[in-house]
C-alpha cells in the first residue's frame, strides 16, 4: 500500500466560524491529486494517498493550507503526519494503563518538535492527576476530568509550547490509524 498520510486542521467546525463541509474537503483534498481521501468526524481528520509520495509534509500541508485559504477564505493550520508517524505515535503511549477514558486522553500534534526546556517549570505535582509527557512533535496529555476543566491543558498553551499545535483525543488517534490501514 501507498504511504498514507493524515492532514489535521485545526479550529475548524467548532463554535460559530470556520466551518469546512467534509465533503467539500475531501473534494477539495481530491482536487490537489490526492487519492484515496476519507474524512473522519467533522474537527477536520483527512487520511490519504498523497498526490507526490515523495513530498514533504510541510509540503503537503501548506498546499491544503492554501487550497482552504482559496475555497473558504480563512486560514487553517494543517499539520502532517504519515500512518507510520502516527503508528509510532500510539505506540510511545506513556500512559498505557493509566489513561482508560480516550475521550480524556489527548494527543497534542505540534508543527515542530516540542522544546522540553519550555516545561521544565511547570509544576508537574501542582496539576496531578493530570499528566503530560512530550516525545518529540507529540504531546500526551490526561485529564481524567476531562478538557474543559483541565488547568494542565490551560497551563500547556502554545505561548508555552512556543509551537503551533492542534489537540486530537485517543479515540480519534486510533482510528486515524486505523483509517490509513484499511484498503484503499
Amino acid at each position: 500500500m501507498p504511504a498514507r498520510r493524515i492532514a489535521l486542521l485545526r479550529g475548524i467546525n467548532v463554535g460559530g466560524g470556520k466551518k469546512v463541509p467534509m465533503a467539500q474537503l475531501r473534494e477539495l483534498v481530491e482536487g490537489l491529486g490526492h487519492t484515496a481521501v476519507r474524512t473522519y468526524v467533522q474537527s477536520g481528520n483527512v487520511v490519504f494517498t498523497a498526490a507526490d509520495p515523495d513530498a514533504a509534509a510541510a509540503e503537503v500541508g501548506e498546499g491544503i493550507e492554501r487550497a482552504i485559504a482559496a475555497a473558504f477564505g480563512f486560514d487553517v493550520l494543517v499539520t502532517i503526519r504519515t500512518r507510520d508517524e502516527l503508528a509510532a505515535v500510539i505506540a510511545a503511549d506513556p500512559f498505557a494503563g493509566v489513561a482508560d477514558h480516550p475521550s480524556r486522553y489527548h494527543v497534542l500534534f505540534l508543527a515542530e518538535a516540542g522544546d522540553p526546556r519550555r516545561l521544565e517549570e511547570l509544576d508537574r505535582a501542582a496539576y496531578e492527576p493530570e499528566r503530560f509527557a512530550l516525545r518529540g512533535r507529540e504531546l500526551y496529555l490526561w485529564t481524567p476530568e476531562g478538557l474543559g476543566r483541565s488547568k494542565l491543558a490551560q497551563a500547556l498553551s502554545e505561548r508555552r509550547l512556543g509551537v503551533a499545535a492542534t489537540a486530537r483525543n485517543w479515540r480519534t488517534v486510533t482510528t486515524l490509524l486505523a483509517l490509513a490501514d484499511a484498503a484503499e
